[in-house]
């Protein structure tokens, strides 16, 4: 699907699976290491509010948190102990089962070419497991998530200037400031829009996990013929040049529990120039049927 420089509202004409748009917002301020820019959108602070409320995702698990907090003392804290029957059966991306005899994981490092390092700070390691460093969820295990300690995700966030047709920045008309617009996704779950990232493969450098996850869920790139594909990745390969990291730590996803969190490094690709710029021409798609 291909949107237009002045034009934030056209539609795929079939049913759409994960439509793609360029989103307007109000240029005020891009980013701060308050806000988290990561796939769900959440509000970042020191401790966690999503993770820690209500059904875990999937489940008929409630969620049950007096203090999130750990250093408050919470004797009758008793998590429910979850992990997916998806990640039970050992797929490529999880971990084994803790007292499995050949699973012996170096916690707070590169363990291999899987690297149990947070973004953050080193993290407590409490029965023999990694502490979520941002408080109890109601559940122990890993839930949903593949990896015991923190997940690793990356998050491109592409950004231009809307543009009249000749050209010129489109201010607002009400406080006056250029409006920006980025890439989402609308996600194909129920779980509304979204950053196209996505998980970082093991030995994979966060660079390589940006350009992949773009290609494939902001431009449909697996659906493409050789020849468009390479042209994509060409372009693609050129926007995600020169990338301003903009934040990287804990992400307070749903899927989180006390044993196992999703982490995110976020980066911007602008497109700055007008007459040469590759998202101006960069061609959108979403999946119809």
């Amino acid at each position: 699907m291909h949107i237009p420089p002045s034009d934030s509202s056209s539609q795929c004409s079939k049913q759409v699976l994960s439509p793609v748009w360029w989103m307007v917002m109000v240029f005020t301020c891009f980013a701060s290491k308050t806000l988290s820019i990561g796939k769900y959108g959440i509000l970042m602070a020191s401790l966690h509010q999503k993770c820690a409320v209500g059904l875990y995702p999937k489940t008929e698990v409630q969620r049950s948190v007096k203090h999130v907090d750990w250093a408050i003392p919470d004797e009758g804290y008793s998590p429910i102990d979850y992990t997916a029957p998806s990640i039970l059966k050992q797929p490529p991306y999880a971990d084994k089962l803790p007292d499995a005899a050949d699973f012996s994981p170096a916690w707070n490092a590169l363990d291999g070419q899987v690297d149990r390092r947070s973004h953050e700070a080193p993290y407590a390691i409490v029965d023999g497991l990694p502490r979520n460093p941002h408080g109890r969820t109601g559940v122990r295990g890993r839930g949903l998530l593949g990896r015991w300690g923190p997940n690793h995700a990356a998050d491109p966030i592409v950004t231009r200037w809307k543009r009249s047709p000749t050209g010129d920045k489109i201010m607002n008309e009400s406080s006056g400031l250029p409006v920006l617009e980025f890439v989402c996704i609308l996600r194909g779950d129920g779980g509304g829009w979204a950053i196209p990232g996505g998980m970082v493969d093991p030995g994979e450098v966060v660079s390589a996990t940006l350009r992949r996850e773009f290609l494939e869920e902001a431009l449909n790139a697996n659906d493409l013929s050789p020849e468009e594909r390479q042209l994509r990745t060409q372009q693609i390969s050129e926007l995600f040049n020169k990338g301003v990291e903009v934040f990287s730590g804990y992400v307070d996803d749903p899927r989180n529990t006390d044993n196992a969190w999703m982490e995110t490094v976020a980066q911007n690709f602008h497109c700055h120039a007008y007459d040469d710029d590759p998202g101006r021409t960069l061609v959108l798609r979403s999946r119809c049927q």
